[in-house]
């Protein structure tokens, strides 16, 4: 039988609590449950009024790992949708409001990715976002060596950029825009992308292709369009232990010397959460969101 958990007034199904999700560390789907309720103060923000896509991954990382973009069958009524354009045609997808909303989507084992817009307007960029991956031999070292030229570059242009890890091999940085497309964030990102690979051309690649990317950091600039969609601060990832795409300083980035510097797990974000707050929570105050050139 199912067990049935209030959260805050809606009645939310869990189960499975005792399943091992990461093999590696005995990781269970209760452990994770506890996770996204404890850090649910800082991670909600992040998610509200942006259309959800889950990378589901209900027998943990070693399983079958899928993405859903859509409302899932069996979503309760009380869960917010909201109607998206696609190319295809609109659909409906999950909007995650509330705790309520968290613990029943988290419920379905997900890491959770959105768009860099909100809901009602769907080609307005109100984000900026660039993914740093490293190709081997190069590693998050090497990544936070372009984060800090790419702080630089945005900084010269009025726009102040945050890092966070991606929870897998490299960083993210975000910044908060205002007053431009989808497209016209994308066109800019590139030509940052372009500008970074100039300048670090023994580093940094631009383009996708995998032939040009050993040993390199292809700084990824195509995230920013309407249909894509980036891991959210705090969600955890299907790696092989429960590691977090967790926000981190600019001075964590400049002393680092080794991957393992900048990786964080769940068990490690209570702490984290208690010394440093929401380093990204100026993305959520408008006030910080710059036009681009």
């Amino acid at each position: 039988m199912t067990p049935i958990t209030e959260v805050e007034g809606r009645r939310v199904a869990l189960s499975n609590l005792e399943k091992v999700l990461y093999p590696a560390t005995g990781f269970t789907k209760g452990e994770l449950l506890h996770y996204y309720a404890t850090t649910s103060g800082a991670l909600l923000p992040h998610l509200r009024d942006r259309p959800v896509s889950f990378l589901r991954y209900p027998d943990g990382p070693d399983g079958q790992v899928f993405f859903t973009k859509n409302v899932p069958p069996g979503t309760p009524e009380w869960v917010t949708t909201a109607e998206v354009p696609r190319a295809e045609g609109p659909t409906r997808m999950v909007l995650v409001q509330d705790l309520a909303s968290l613990m029943w989507a988290a419920n379905l084992v997900t890491e959770f990715h959105t768009p860099q817009w909100v809901t009602g307007a769907p080609e307005e960029a109100d984000r900026l976002v660039f993914d740093l991956d490293p190709g081997a031999p190069a590693t998050v070292v090497h990544c936070c060596e372009v984060a800090l030229w790419l702080r630089e570059r945005l900084a010269a242009d009025g726009i102040e950029a945050y890092a966070k890890t991606s929870g897998a091999k490299g960083l993210h940085l975000l910044a908060a825009v205002r007053g431009a497309s989808s497209e016209r964030a994308s066109e800019y990102a590139k030509g940052v992308a372009v500008a970074a690979e100039r300048a670090l051309p023994r580093l940094v690649v631009h383009r996708m292709t995998r032939s040009l990317r050993p040993g390199k950091v292809f700084v990824d600039w195509s995230q920013n369009a309407a249909r894509k969609t980036t891991a959210a601060p705090y969600t955890l990832r299907a790696r092989a232990e429960p590691t977090v795409s967790a926000p981190v300083t600019w001075a964590e980035l400049a002393e680092c010397r080794e991957a393992g510097q900048l990786v964080f797990r769940a068990q490690d974000m209570g702490a984290r959460l208690q010394d440093y707050g929401d380093l990204m929570s100026p993305l959520l105050a408008g006030t910080h969101a710059a036009e681009l050139p």
